[in-house]
Formats: structure tokens, sequence, C-alpha cells
């Protein structure tokens, strides 16, 4: 029988999941690292968090993300270059390119009857600005366990 049956539904899975978390809380701070919970936490607007909830959709998708990784490495790349890469038909790799191009990410460049994309780094900076708004400028780090993403736009003085 799963311990979820034997203790009554759900409320055992709910407390063996506060205790992992502690748990996690407490292995983070013999590693050096402090944990705090601060009841302050700047306010992030729903329509912020709508709109990267879109994004992150968009980019869970493998293929849009790995289309979007291959154009962070050159300036441009021909649909049928990427359909190569992927080893996807050209139907397919146009569908992910036209979601990726509506959502602003990409643009597109037509020479003749080629189409080449690239990447539009300012929908990305528009992305940062907006997960970190409504965190203070000195404190623009995630922490995710081992990994810190920190970000300060160009226009900030050292």
């Amino acid at each position: 029988m799963s311990e979820r049956t034997r203790e009554g539904g759900f409320s055992r899975v709910a407390r063996r999941w506060g205790t992992e978390r502690k748990s996690m809380i407490s292995k983070s701070e013999e590693f050096g690292g402090s944990v705090t919970l601060d009841a302050t936490l700047p306010e992030i607007p729903d329509t912020v968090v709508k709109d990267l909830v879109k994004v992150f959709k968009l980019l869970s998708d493998e293929t849009r993300l790995r289309i979007l990784l291959y154009l962070t490495r050159t300036d441009e790349l021909h649909v049928r270059a990427l359909c190569d890469i992927l080893q996807q038909s050209q139907p397919a790799v146009s569908h992910h390119l036209a979601l990726l191009r509506v959502s602003e990410l990409i643009e597109c460049r037509r020479e003749g009857k080629h189409n080449y994309y690239r990447v539009l780094p300012r929908r990305f900076h528009e992305l940062l600005d907006m997960l970190f708004a409504a965190v203070p400028r000195d404190e623009r780090r995630i922490r995710f366990e081992d990994y810190v993403l920190s970000y300060q736009p160009d226009d900030d003085e050292f």
C-alpha cells in the first residue's frame, strides 16, 4: 500500500514534503550558505508573472530551446540549416520559428526565397528587466542551489 492511502489521503504526503523542505534548508546551511526567509519580499506584478510564464512555457519545448541556443552561437541561420542541425522537417522547424518570432525572441530576414533568423537581444533584456524589476539593484541575484543568476543592465553604474 502506498504512503498516501495508509495515512488517509494527501496529509501524509504534505507532512513529508514539509519535512523534506526543512532538511534541504538545514543541508544548505551546513555547506556555508545562510538561509533567511524575509516577509518583506518585493511584490511582483501579475502581468510580469504572466508574461514570464508565457516565455518559459515557450522555452520549455526542447526544439525551440535548441533553436535559440543555436541562434545565439551565430549571427543568423537559414531555415534549411536549422532543419539539418535539428534533423527535423522544414514545416516542423518553421512552426517553432513562427512561435519564437511572434513572441519577439527572434526576427526574420528574407533574402529572395530564403528566410534567415537571428536572436533579438532587446527582448531578452526586457525579460530580464521584468524578472529583476522588483529587486533592489544591489540584490539582483537569484540562487538555484549552487548556481547564481545575477543581472546588471548596461545602464547601471559600477
